[in-house]
């Protein structure tokens, strides 16, 4: 028969005995925790009931007290800046180490203070010369002031993109498209930092501008072929007159060196000539005062002198005998050429040795006559 079953006449429920022992166990359990907690709070062992729930409030409001001391513990990073905020205002701004506020009361919010950033920007731009210019430049920026980049503006990064297209296109709708494209590149970056600048300060974004780059600059797709005509006809224009300098750097030099050198000669012509005048005065007066002294002595010398300079520039001689009908024809020039052509062959064989010996005697007895006719004539200039 089972234990529960009616009319058994006796309960013989197995858990009876041992449901009675684990209450009182349980009961005993807790009397002992009220007894040392009230021991330790100041309660009176079993009696003090009352004083044993006040020490475990009070322990309950130590270790909370505790959390929240250490919930307000918080580390700031050397390259970080910390805003606190005391109920939602502005309390003050913390730099790197170890800080407390108190937990609930105060918010903390850190910056990245020396962090680099770079945005890249690409826009069309209208340049003065009504041209189109497509440019792409990188903008690297830092926070400078963090209460301001946090505080004072709500989209301090898309205000930097916003001032980056305004100042580039102040910049660029005042230049023309050649300064843009070409060696007013660096000029235009720093012109475009220093007003993009001056934005973000009126803005008060917080931000600063470390560098800008304008990485490239050219026209739009459609017209980029016609302009690369244009290009390259300039640069064959630059190369032609590069060309032409180099040219005329070449010829001037040397023209004027012409220049100067036949002003030299004329100089040395005028001062020969000059020279050669005061000479031939200097001469003619010293004549003339030998000729005072013997007139007829230094007329005679004078017309000798004169027919020696006629007859040694002349290759033909004709001699008048006096006394007679007869003229002598000396060819003199055929005799010099002979002798020179006997002198360039003269050791080639024997028979223009010969002819060159029977040449210089008959220039030798040419000679020899003319002397002789020099000396008939002034022996008939001393009878006259």
């Amino acid at each position: 028969m089972a234990w529960n079953e009616p009319g058994g006449g006796r309960n013989q429920d197995p858990w009876r005995g041992r449901g009675g022992r684990s209450q009182s166990d349980l009961e005993d359990v807790v009397k002992k925790l009220q007894d040392r907690f009230g021991g330790l709070f100041g309660g009176g062992g079993r009696g003090g009931n009352n004083d044993a729930g006040y020490g475990l409030l009070f322990l309950i409001l130590a270790v909370m007290i505790v959390a929240w001391a250490v919930a307000g513990l918080y580390r700031v990073e050397q390259a970080e800046e910390a805003l606190v905020l005391r109920f939602g205002k502005y309390h003050e701004t913390v730099g790197p180490g170890l800080h407390w506020n108190p937990w609930g009361i105060d918010s903390v919010q850190t910056v990245d203070v020396n962090q680099r950033e770079t945005m890249p920007v690409r826009a069309t731009m209208l340049t003065e010369d009504q041209n189109i210019v497509d440019i792409e430049l990188q903008v690297q920026f830092v926070v400078t002031d963090s209460r301001a980049y946090f505080l004072e503006n709500s989209t301090p990064i898309e205000t930097l993109r916003n001032a980056v297209e305004s100042a580039l296109r102040h910049v660029v709708g005042g230049s023309e498209m050649d300064r843009v494209l070409t060696e007013g590149r660096a000029a235009i970056a720093v012109e475009v930092q220093q007003r993009l600048q001056a934005y973000l300060d009126r803005y008060r974004t917080g931000l600063g501008v470390d560098k800008l780059n304008i990485e490239d600059a050219h026209p739009p797709k459609e017209v980029k072929a016609a302009f690369d005509d244009v290009i390259k006809a300039k640069e064959d224009e630059e190369r032609v007159k590069n060309e032409a300098e180099a040219y005329a750097n070449q010829i001037v030099p040397e023209a004027r060196g012409q220049a100067q050198r036949m002003i030299e000669e004329a100089t040395a012509y005028k001062t020969e000539v000059v020279e050669r005048a005061k000479g031939q005065a200097n001469r003619f007066d010293r004549l003339y005062a030998e000729y005072s002294v013997a007139p007829e002595v230094t007329r005679r010398r004078l017309y000798i002198e004169a027919m020696e300079n006629v007859l040694g520039n002349t290759s033909k001689v004709m001699v008048d005998v006096e006394g007679g009908n007869n003229l002598m024809y000396l060819p003199i020039d055929k005799i010099l050429e002979q002798r020179r052509s006997g002198a360039n062959n003269g050791m080639d064989d024997n028979s223009s040795a010969q002819q060159s010996t029977t040449s210089t005697q008959k220039a030798s007895d040419t000679v020899r006559g003319l002397e002789r006719i020099r000396q008939a004539r002034e022996s008939r200039w001393e009878g006259r």
